[in-house]
């Protein structure tokens, strides 16, 4: 999943490069190509489940070769496509803004609505499946919802750091929480404290705060690892009988 929001991300730069050549907002650009990438990924996953890597790295390689090139025809220099690459939250226009409103909320109510659907073929496609579960369309879905996150967060920390953004929260979360609606709201909760702690330390080095936010998470990160294993082994030595068993 880790592979294919960064996929996905790339693929969002050839819709900003174009949008950006046409004097489009790029963000739209951004959404039409990540939109098409996930469907992409979620048509191909089950039947080209061996070769889905190459699937990925296809679509992260013409991504990137399909904004590049439309960035060098655009005449003059495009800087604010870069601030895309490694973003920059100071530069987030009101019309951005709107935009990032809006899909949070559709991102919202769909997930409130499909979430026992979602977490089916999470935890199990072919349960799913038996359950008459349409699993090709909550894929769709998912994958689509992947992508607008994608784009929402592109102005925060760009594409090259937004990996991190998706996955070290859920991660940290995971070692903490056995249900997926407290991997949820912890994950949302680490995030939103990474990015405003971020944004505070930026602002007194004067630094770009995208990097900034993704070392508070890597640190984060890092932190939970020792504190969960710090936590088993005192289990352990509590109830020793527990791990021959």
């Amino acid at each position: 999943m880790s592979l294919i929001a960064g996929s996905i991300a790339h693929t969002a730069f050839g819709g900003l490069g174009i949008s950006y050549y046409l004097s489009l907002n790029p963000l739209m650009g951004a959404i039409v190509f990540s939109l098409l990438a996930s469907s992409s990924v979620a048509f191909f996953r089950k039947k080209a489940r061996n070769r889905l890597d190459t699937l990925l790295s296809a679509l992260w390689a013409t991504g990137m070769a399909v904004g590049l090139v439309f960035m060098f025809l655009t005449p003059g220099y495009a800087a604010d496509l870069f601030t895309y690459l490694f973003g920059n939250i100071l530069l987030v226009s009101t019309l951005d803004l709107t935009l990032i409103v809006i899909m949070d909320l559709v991102i919202i109510l769909v997930v409130v609505l499909m979430y026992n659907s979602f977490l089916a073929v999470a935890f199990d496609e072919e349960y799913a499946e038996v359950r008459n579960i349409p699993v090709l369309a909550v894929d769709l879905i998912l994958f689509g919802l992947i992508a607008l996150t994608v784009v929402t967060i592109i102005r925060v920390v760009g594409i090259v750091l937004m990996i991190a953004l998706l996955t070290m929260p859920a991660a940290v979360a995971q070692l903490f929480h056995k249900t997926m609606k407290g991997m949820m709201v912890t994950a949302s909760l680490i995030t939103l404290f990474a990015t405003v702690s971020g944004l505070f330390i930026s602002y007194l080095i004067n630094f770009a705060p995208g990097p900034i936010i993704v070392l508070i998470l890597s640190l984060i990160y890092i932190a939970s690892i020792g504190i969960s294993q710090l936590r088993t082994t005192r289990r352990l030595k509590k109830w020793p009988h527990r791990s021959s068993g």
